[in-house]
């Protein structure tokens, strides 16, 4: 190892700097690899794609400027470009795969049962990172997370590349005179000895400076997965009351949450499910959302409800609205750039304060900026579509999601807050738990299957380095086998990740009191990660490790 890098046949003097962290010997860079410039870096901008040529340190055309700087294992790149709305910034390192190489990349924001650990391809899209593994040795590259670019890599027999999407919109980011700062990316590679799992875990630990965790493990119960929407005070009491023998004898209560279809409906709805007119005033099936909080802290549960923050009342004046992905007219979506929008949202937390809730799991705000969901970034190759810009148009998209992040953290304050549909990497250090895949059923057992057992066990690393990684619920109702609902009941809460149960009164017997009172035993303490054994070769992992000891599971109908 040597304190200057070669790249091609030049030396990149910025890495000079890494001889403090040589001479503190073995223990401080074991396992960093340093961090090398790119062979290539192209700007796409409105008007076409340019090649930045390397001088002194600094990648150029004309006014287009990135600049990287290497410190340790970590290369820093920053963007200026006065003239020219930049779209994308693409970096491009000739590395050669292992022959066997396996890979292994992440999503934008949930996981939709698709994560695996493939061959190298060219159009195989991972978001913020990926990892590669030949069989006794493992490799990753990523960006730290809180980035102000959304960044993908592409990984093939021959070449590394990193696209740094930094649009507005569908439009190149107009920067004027400011200075972006793009994406901190960083190498590491595994020690003797340690496993893909344990070396991907340590990988997310060192993307993720400070990430913001639960205080104690995070569990309870939800209605969604067998009212979808068709919900009531007097249904969330009744499964409050339904659960009493089940809480465990723990400082650490469970908490209720309140899923959609609690607020007030539109002129002329009758159904509210996933929107509503606002998300601060409840509808008729909820008469004063106030004393149902105490109610549920008396049944010895810690209230909870779900919103979500973009949604746009039916008045809402056209000029805070999103534009249309077409570009012609507005949307129903509030526009985050806009002020006026950012006080609506403090304007719920506010009364949720006043309500007395203590978690907010707050949904669909990627899909209500981009108009698609997470597989279909990935399936189109695009994140989003059509010709569109923020009201805001100096802001990167990744910008724009920080910023509403962040004002969704302030607003909140002490709530506990779920990110649901929102961006992984860029949630992490805000929101201290993330459902890290989509929607699991209380109808079908194939869905809880493949987004279910396919998302925790992909997205473990995560759990506890980025956020509480929530799988999901448990959707225990009559229309779903007891024996698979059962199996996947004790894998969340053997895993140490949280343990949401959707509970259908119809469903529940002494089998399913038993089970639930032991798994909430386990939840409300257990803070060990699970380990999928299996994971290198089956998408739905059956055998793991959950807390010391090996499990395997029969997922089969």
């Amino acid at each position: 190892m040597s304190g200057a890098v070669v790249v091609g046949s030049r030396s990149a003097d910025a890495f000079s700097d890494m001889s403090h962290l040589l001479a503190a010997g073995p223990k401080a860079w074991k396992s960093l690899t340093p961090v090398m410039l790119p062979d290539t870096i192209t700007a796409e901008t409105e008007d076409g794609t340019y090649d930045l040529v390397y001088d002194q340190g600094l990648h150029t055309c004309g006014d287009i400027v990135v600049h990287l700087r290497a410190r340790e294992n970590v290369l820093y790149t920053t963007l200026r470009s006065p003239s020219k709305p930049v779209k994308y910034i693409t970096m491009t390192w000739n590395e050669p795969a292992p022959p066997s190489a396996r890979v292994l990349g992440d999503h934008w924001e949930r996981g939709y049962g698709d994560l695996a650990w493939k061959s190298p391809s060219a159009e195989r899209i991972m978001p913020w990172y990926y990892a590669e593994y030949d069989g006794s040795h493992c490799h990753a590259k990523g960006v730290k997370t809180g980035c102000r670019a959304f960044c993908r890599w592409h990984r093939t027999a021959t070449q590394v590349k990193l696209v740094l999407d930094v649009r507005n919109g569908t439009h190149g980011v107009s920067l004027g005179s400011r200075t972006l700062k793009m994406a901190d990316i960083i190498w590491m590679d595994s020690t003797a000895g340690q496993t893909p799992m344990a070396f991907l875990t340590r990988f997310c630990k060192m993307m993720c400076d400070s990430p913001r965790l639960p205080k104690a493990p995070i569990y309870g119960i939800n209605d969604w997965y067998f009212a979808y929407g068709n919900n009531s005070d007097r249904l969330i009491l009744q499964t409050v009351d339904m659960m009493q023998d089940a809480i465990p004898d723990v400082s650490n209560l469970p908490f209720c949450v309140i899923d959609a279809g609690w607020a007030c409906y539109a002129p002329g709805s009758t159904s509210a499910a996933s929107w509503s007119d606002n998300f601060y005033t409840p509808n008729k099936n909820f008469p004063d959302m106030h004393r149902l909080a105490k109610q549920i802290r008396s049944g010895r549960m810690r209230p909870g409800l779900w919103m979500r923050p973009l949604c746009a009342a039916h008045d809402t004046k056209d000029s805070l609205r999103m534009m249309n992905k077409n570009g012609n007219g507005r949307s129903n979506i509030l526009d985050p750039t806009i002020d006026e929008n950012l006080d609506y949202i403090s304007r719920c937390f506010k009364t949720y304060r006043k309500w007395g809730y203590e978690m907010v799991k707050h949904d669909y705000s990627t899909f209500d900026i981009f108009g698609r969901w997470g597989f279909e970034m990935l399936r189109e190759g695009d994140m989003t579509w059509g010709n569109w810009t923020f009201n805001n148009r100096k802001l990167t998209n990744a910008e724009v999601i920080l910023n509403l992040y962040s004002h969704l953290r302030k607003a909140a304050g002490k709530i506990l807050l779920i990110g649901c549909n929102t961006v992984s990497h860029l949630a992490a250090g805000l929101f201290e738990i993330q459902r890290t895949g989509d929607d699991t059923s209380g109808n079908e057992w194939a869905r809880t299957l493949k987004m279910g057992v396919n998302t925790i066990a992909f997205r473990m690393p995560q759990h506890n380095t980025f956020y509480a990684a929530d799988p999901d619920c448990v959707g225990l109702t009559t229309k779903v086998p007891w024996r698979l609902n059962k199996q996947w009941m004790e894998l969340i809460a053997g895993s140490g990740t949280p343990l949401f149960i959707s509970a259908q009164p119809e469903a529940m017997g002494p089998e399913q009191r038993q089970t639930i009172k032991e798994c909430f035993r386990i939840a409300a303490t257990n803070t060990v990660a699970g380990e999928p054994l299996d994971w290198l070769t089956n998408p739905t992992p059956a055998k793991w490790r959950l807390r010391g000891s090996i499990r395997e599971f029969d997922w089969k109908e």
